[in-house]
């Protein structure tokens, strides 16, 4: 089932010398701004949930990740607590953080941690990216079989297009869905396949390493299930602009 998922890391040899070097470069730089974004639960088996990806940015005390990534609601009596996961594998380093920021329009979060601070991305201009632009990201796909190792996926940005993601039929349409349609924003939508665990990862300029957006979804062919086995190849992330914009209401510098 997973042959999909793996064979699609072959693709990377086919970027151009210099792009693979720019890109081996780039990741390096960023890596340690890569981060797991999940819920604590001191008496959970297991304690620790990995819900999504997330990167670090500002004074590198405060994370960014979609908002659907987060709980609708911690259970208090079990004393859960939203966290941060740093350093790879098994094993990583648990923060604990807090949500300071969302937008559910623009499918947003922004999280912040007390303990040290953490290397941060550098955020592009509010300007769109040209559609062509060879991007990239990293997060933790299926991270919760696979454990925090991270995983990079390099595309180009296929076209800007306004956020409504097809259905089959009407019957799949959900209010929300109609309400965005009455005033759709504009996403990229790239030719690199994102996966469960992805969201709230960061889509970067594959030589800066800035980031141009956030990955917030797939289009799903048939089931959730087959994102893994059939996967459609459409991916959808949020232009940094709109980040920007949360993060100067919120008084974080960046």
């Amino acid at each position: 089932m997973l042959k999909h998922f793996f064979g699609l890391l072959l693709t990377l040899m086919l970027i151009s010398p210099s792009a693979q070097a720019n890109l081996s470069q780039t990741l390096k730089k960023i890596k340690p701004s890569v981060v797991g974004i999940g819920v604590h639960t001191p008496t959970g088996r297991p304690k620790n949930e990995l819900r999504g990806t997330g990167f670090v940015v500002g004074n590198g005390q405060y994370v960014v990740t979609n908002a659907h990534v987060l709980p609708g609601e911690l259970d208090k009596s079990l004393k859960q607590s939203m966290v941060v996961f740093s350093g790879s594998g098994k094993k990583p380093n648990t923060l604990k953080a807090r949500v300071i920021a969302r937008s559910e329009y623009y499918d947003l979060a922004v999280l912040k941690f007390d303990a040290p601070a953490l290397p941060a991305m550098k955020l592009a201009g509010g300007e769109y990216q040209s559609e062509g632009s060879y991007v990239a990201f990293t997060g933790f796909p299926i991270g919760a079989v696979l454990g925090l190792y991270p995983v990079t996926h390099r595309g180009i940005i296929a076209s800007i297009t306004p956020s409504v993601v097809p259905v089959a039929d009407a019957g799949q349409l959900s209010i929300k869905m109609l309400k965005r349609m009455r005033d759709p924003y504009l996403v990229y939508q790239l030719d690199a396949t994102a996966y469960p665990g992805n969201s709230g990862s960061a889509l970067y300029d594959i030589g800066s390493g800035e980031v141009i957006g956030i990955i917030n979804k797939v289009f799903v062919q048939q089931t959730k299930e087959a994102v893994i086995s059939n996967p459609s190849g459409i991916t959808y992330a949020i232009p940094v602009k709109h980040l920007r914009d949360l993060l100067t209401e919120h008084k974080v510098a960046y």
